[in-house]
Formats: C-alpha cells, sequence, structure tokens
C-alpha cells in the first residue's frame, strides 16, 4: 500500500491545471521506483523521504513545476537532464511546463534509484559538507537581532537550507531605501513565524 500524505494531495489539488498531471505524474513515479518512500511537507513543498533523509521533491509556480533531488550535487549525470544552472529555477530538471519537458520514465527512475543508494550509503549534499560547504553571506545585523527577539522565527530560519537562508539575506541587503528594508525586514519576521520561505506564495 503505497504512503500518502494528503497535504500533497491538497497542495497537488491548489496547483494549477497544467501542473496537476506533472505532479501526480512524478508523485506516482517515486513511488513506483522507491515503495519505501515517506511523503511529508518541509518548506512549504512535497518532499519524499527514503530511510529518514530527503530523497527528492516537486513543487508548482504560476508558470511552470519543479522536480529536484536533495544529493543533486553528489549524483552522476549520464543522460545530461539537469538543468537547474542553465534553465534556472530550484528544482535539478529546470523548468517545467508540461509532461513533455520531463526525461524518459526509465531515465528518470535511474536516477531515483541512484538517489536512494547514495543515502544508503550515507551521502549528504555536497553543499553541506563541511569541506565544500559554501558560507553565507553576512548577515545584517537587524535580521540578527530581529531573531534574537523572536525565537520562533529563529528556529524556522535556522531549519532552512542554505539557499534559502540567502534568499533572505540578499533580499533585504539589496533594498536601497531605509523605508524598503524595514518592509522586507517585517515581511521576512511574518514569512518565518509561518514557517514560510522568502518565495512561498509562488508555490500553488
Amino acid at each position: 500500500m503505497k504512503r500518502r500524505d494528503e497535504r500533497i494531495t491538497r497542495y497537488i489539488s491548489k496547483s494549477a491545471d497544467f501542473a496537476q498531471p506533472i505532479m501526480n505524474y512524478l508523485r506516482e513515479l517515486v513511488h513506483d521506483f522507491c515503495p519505501d518512500v515517506e511523503e511529508g511537507m518541509k518548506w512549504s513543498m512535497p518532499y519524499f523521504m527514503y530511510r529518514g533523509k530527503n530523497l527528492c521533491s516537486t513543487a508548482s509556480f504560476k508558470e511552470h513545476c519543479s522536480f529536484g533531488f536533495w544529493l543533486h550535487s553528489q549524483m552522476s549525470d549520464p543522460h545530461g537532464i539537469f538543468k537547474r544552472s542553465t534553465e534556472g529555477g530550484m528544482g535539478s530538471l529546470g523548468k517545467i511546463t508540461s509532461l513533455d519537458d520531463l526525461p524518459k520514465r526509465e531515465h528518470l527512475g535511474a536516477y531515483i534509484l541512484e538517489a536512494m543508494s547514495l543515502i544508503e550509503q550515507g551521502a549528504i549534499p555536497r553543499e553541506l559538507n563541511p569541506k565544500f560547504k559554501k558560507p553565507l553571506a553576512e548577515i545584517p545585523s537587524e535580521l540578527v537581532e530581529l531573531l534574537e527577539k523572536n525565537p520562533k522565527a529563529k528556529t524556522s530560519f535556522d531549519s532552512f537550507p542554505p539557499s534559502h537562508q540567502r534568499e533572505y539575506i540578499n533580499w533585504i541587503t539589496e533594498a536601497k531605501r531605509e523605508e524598503t528594508r524595514q518592509r522586507r525586514l517585517q515581511q521576512t519576521l511574518e514569512n518565518l513565524l509561518e514557517g514560510k520561505s522568502k518565495d512561498w506564495k509562488y508555490m500553488r
């Protein structure tokens, strides 16, 4: 019996019409190649776990979907399906707008099996490895003060992956006017108190 998380079912049902068949297909594919997969929601996105570790995730936006492997940086790419660096987007496959944008079933399935094998070997994302970890940009003093005054928000910020933390840091530091900076700090606080990433509103 395939394990289902109703939160993911609701997430998909609320996504744009073009996104629903894509996300349903990806969900079934993960279950087919990883029968022991567990579903959950993390950072407001559907996540799929294997042996308690992140395997892959998907998300829908206004005009595209994403699908990414947690161990993307550790994986080989024999079929050249990884497009994040060339097309943008937060997933491994670039911006997905239709089922036609997806790799062949057997190819993507093989990548899922490789990701599972890496988890079994105890691999971690390259960016989280102390040998390669890219340091965060300096956190603005105003944000540090804000987080210290709001433990719940700090817990959310600390739980985010480095990429999500950088989004908030860059958004705040790029503000040219003080009033804009303060408005972004306030919005950051509100988002973090709800456990939301900076771009949560673009996910449907």
